[in-house]
């Protein structure tokens, strides 16, 4: 018996270069803050250099507030990362003849993302793939009202053989045509 329920799990921000960039953002931050701090209190806060020698007026208050930015930056990514931002997963149900792509948001009345397709409005799975300073490889749901849904996550590039054969295998499973956007 063919299986009849394909649910495909999506990442979201938990990602390692998410944990890589709000950790180095936060230590980097607390430098600069401490960095900052040091030249103001006229005391020496980092054990590894010498700041009681930075004036607070120019470079003191500037490295507070590129200090204070960076721990900012770093608290969100890392509230990101805490709240899944993205993840969720894709379902194709042909026993109740539906798609469903189900992803988390920002908290509050609308964290939970639904979206709810027949698949009898689905025309093909499509296939973009654009290079050059930003690449996107991506695969859509094509409706027949022409609306374009992505399915793949928001990530680096993956390889295009592996794009191609996640597609291919997807439009087999939907029995539905294969087309490059």
């Amino acid at each position: 018996m063919e299986q009849e329920i394909r649910k495909d799990k999506i990442p979201g921000s938990r990602r390692l270069s998410n944990y890589f960039w709000a950790s180095t953002l936060c230590l980097g931050g607390l430098g600069f803050l401490l960095a900052g701090f040091s030249s103001y209190f006229n005391i020496n806060l980092l054990p590894f250099t010498n700041t009681k020698e930075l004036i607070f007026m120019p470079q003191g208050i500037v490295m507070t507030f590129y200090g204070s930015l960076a721990i900012c930056l770093s608290a969100y990514i890392g509230l990101t990362i805490f709240w899944d931002i993205g993840g969720g997963y894709n379902e194709y149900n042909k026993i109740e003849n539906l798609v469903k792509i189900v992803r988390k948001g920002f908290p509050g009345k609308n964290r939970e993302i639904l979206l709810t397709y027949s698949l009898n409005s689905v025309k093909s799975v499509g296939i973009k793939i654009s290079e050059g300073l930003n690449p996107k490889r991506i695969i859509y749901l094509c409706l027949k009202d022409n609306r374009k849904i992505p399915l793949t996550p928001v990530q680096e590039p993956i390889s295009i053989s592996n794009l191609e054969e996640e597609a291919a295998n997807l439009a087999k499973f939907l029995e539905l045509n294969l087309e490059n956007l």
